[in-house]
């Protein structure tokens, strides 16, 4: 077998993505996600002027060897760029393995170690009440574990809450937008939802919340402090994580498990938080982690230190990408939790699939690869729009990270 065709696809039904296309000689192709939020061209000119002539001719099936050519061959290497482009192509040829050989993707990847998989949904509001009857919304729908992100008095707005209720979606077509930010407000505000939320649900639904790289080291051992008695699943994204042994400071302060690696796109972004045990759980996403080839050897590195994961999954990455990371979930012993977002009706349409949710748990289905199509035609009808994520500035003007 060998590779004939890649074609890149620009499409938004809702929103942008990016889908590559790998078709082999025996007329099998593979689907691969390339969406990287507010830079989806840059991957998307990547792969077709340069990855896509070094796959015609390959062998499918030499998944490592084609890994290790795209990400050593290239000689500049990581960036999300990089590793997103390569992570479309590894996905897409695992996609490939498993329909030649007639097995959904999980079974190649070591087999089923569970059931399901555990997600959590997101419950967000303008206020403590509102995010609280979210909360409650997600648990009777089944969810067993929900992020929940409230608006903070004296900020017109915060991460993680929809602007006219609905879904978040941070991504916004045009330039970006500039929003507010005070540490201090948003510190003081955070214990009082948590402690609401405890008070109102008790201690059977897991609870999460994302600081979204906004504080410092200092700050978010104070944070994790502060939540202990309301027992968080985990706290995500307390402070940029480019100086892996700030988080040297977080962990002496405080004992609320913390998760972080959304942004990262190899495993040297997680080494010595990994290693030094400074981190819970790694969020690095099958997709911008360069695909399923690097994620398992991450997560096999990640068990050694006690480590689990807990993959991104918002709706910035295409269903192509929920589907290889629920096969990815479901087939290493040290899953955590997976994000749950879902998507629009219309993304749904153009990447129809066979995962599914039941009972809390999401299931990748049975269907030989990753389970996700691609809808070429109606693709068409939802061009690509330009969007950008936002901007962050604190009170005094200060550029501040979103």
């Amino acid at each position: 077998m060998k590779i004939v065709d890649a074609r890149v696809f620009v499409c938004s039904p809702g929103r942008n993505f990016v889908t590559l296309k790998i078709t082999t000689d025996e007329g099998i192709y593979g689907l691969g996600d390339a969406t990287l939020n507010g830079r989806e061209l840059a991957v998307a000119s990547y792969l077709s002027e340069h990855v896509v002539p070094c796959l015609i001719g390959r062998d499918p099936f030499e998944t490592e060897d084609i890994w290790q050519y795209l990400y050593r061959g290239a000689y500049w290497r990581k960036g999300p760029v990089t590793m997103t482009a390569i992570s479309a192509v590894d996905v897409a040829l695992w996609d490939i393995k498993g329909k030649a050989l007639g097995q959904p993707l999980y079974n190649l990847l070591g087999g089923r170690c569970r059931e399901g998989v555990t997600v959590y949904a997101h419950a967000t509001g303008r206020d403590i009440e509102e995010t609280a009857d979210e909360v409650a919304r997600h648990i009777e729908l089944g969810y067993r574990a929900v992020r929940a992100q409230s608006g903070v008095p004296g900020l017109a707005s915060t991460y993680g809450v929809a602007k006219h209720g609905g879904t978040y979606e941070p991504a916004e077509r045009g330039l970006p937008t500039e929003h507010v930010w005070s540490t201090g407000k948003y510190m003081r505000h955070v214990p009082k939802l948590f402690e609401a939320l405890r008070v109102r649900f008790g201690d059977d639904v897991h609870l999460l919340h994302d600081a979204h790289h906004r504080l410092k080291p200092i700050e978010a051992a104070r944070l994790g402090r502060d939540l202990e008695p309301y027992r968080l699943f985990w706290l995500e994204d307390p402070t940029p994580a480019e100086l892996q042994e700030g988080f040297r400071l977080i962990r002496q302060g405080t004992t609320t498990p913390i998760a972080v690696g959304e942004v990262f796109d190899s495993i040297w972004d997680a080494k010595q938080l990994i290693s030094e045990q400074l981190i819970d759980y790694l969020r690095m996403s099958v997709l911008h982690g360069g695909g399923i080839t690097p994620m398992k050897k991450a997560a096999a590195f990640a068990h050694m230190y006690h480590v689990q994961t807990g993959c991104h999954g918002a709706t910035d990455l295409s269903p192509i990408t929920m589907g290889a990371a629920l096969h990815f979930d479901l087939s290493i012993p040290n899953f955590g939790l997976q994000e749950h977002m879902p998507h629009t009706p219309e993304t749904d349409e153009v990447f129809p699939h066979a995962y599914y949710f039941e009972n809390g748990y999401m299931h990748p289905g049975d269907v030989p690869g990753h389970g996700v199509d691609f809808n070429e035609a109606l693709a068409e009808k939802y061009p690509y729009q330009r969007a950008y994520l936002p901007v962050n500035r604190r009170e005094d003007g200060t550029l501040w990270d979103w």
